[in-house]
């Protein structure tokens, strides 16, 4: 039980990221800037929660393996994933991008399943089904802009590549004290968005206090607490139920999306939502 509530608590703190997502850029954030501010931000608050908690410990003496996988996990995979999830938000509403990346559940069930790591049962079937029906129920009528062929790919790019950062995150999660993993998987995409925006001319931390607000909050909401309870729950219930709990995020996404951001709420989307 534990685990399935730290799950949901992770998706509702990960429902917030595209709201202060658009928040920000709205505030005239840009992508790498949000980007970089929000793991390098979240990476230094793990390091200060470590010693507080008595975890510090927990960070030494981890085999090489488990450092260079969760330092790769953040450079390669949670990088590329946040990267192609905000490139989706300036293209789509966020409500769709929400539709497109919880295709995810399904491919990690089903990548899960194939890898042994999951027996298939009708238990996990109809759950999947039953959660997947509500999702299209909740988002099917979110989106109230256009569809953008581009967006609907970046978003789709974001889904397989957190199916495979899930999958790989679970392989060593067992290992490792899951605070300090997220310590080095945060710490390992902030140097991706630290070289990346260096060498590319894209950082411009010159930004107005609401920015500032939102990108906070989006480190703190949206990162630290979003990662840390994913991890524990991960850590208690394995990938693929994790990956069904998480289509918890959605429907938290559109309520706030219609609280914050004015979207409609239609009937269906509250039914897909219950």
């Amino acid at each position: 039980m534990r685990g399935a509530l730290l799950c949901l608590l992770s998706a509702a703190a990960f429902a917030t990221l595209g709201i202060f997502g658009k928040l920000a850029s709205d505030a005239g954030a840009n992508v790498a800037s949000s980007l970089l501010v929000r793991f390098v931000l979240a990476a230094l608050v793990f390091a200060l929660i470590l010693p507080v908690t008595g975890r510090w410990a927990a960070l030494r003496g981890l085999p090489r393996r488990v450092v260079v996988t969760g330092l790769g996990l953040g450079a390669f995979g949670y990088s590329l994933q946040s990267a192609l999830f905000f490139a989706a938000i300036e293209r789509l509403d966020v409500s769709m991008v929400a539709l497109l990346l919880y295709t995810y559940p399904a491919f990690v069930t089903l990548a899960a399943i194939a890898l042994g790591r999951a027996a298939p049962s009708l238990r996990t079937g109809v759950a999947l089904t039953v959660a997947s029906a509500g999702l299209v129920l909740v988002l099917l009528a979110g989106g109230g802009g256009g569809f953008e062929a581009v967006g609907a790919l970046l978003a789709l790019g974001a889904s397989l590549t957190y199916t495979t950062y899930i999958l790989v995150s679970d392989g060593v999660i067992a290992d490792v004290d899951p605070f300090a993993l997220a310590l080095l998987v945060l710490t390992g995409a902030a140097a991706s968005f630290t070289v990346g925006g260096l060498a590319t001319g894209s950082l411009d931390l010159a930004l107005s206090g609401e920015a500032w607000l939102w990108l906070v909050l989006l480190a703190l909401v949206s990162t630290v607490v979003a990662v840390s309870a994913f991890f524990a729950g991960l850590r208690r219930v394995g990938p693929s139920e994790a990956a069904i709990l998480s289509t918890f995020e959605p429907p938290v996404t559109v309520v706030l999306a219609f609280l914050i951001l004015g979207e409609r709420l239609t009937a269906p989307q509250i039914a897909g939502g219950a």
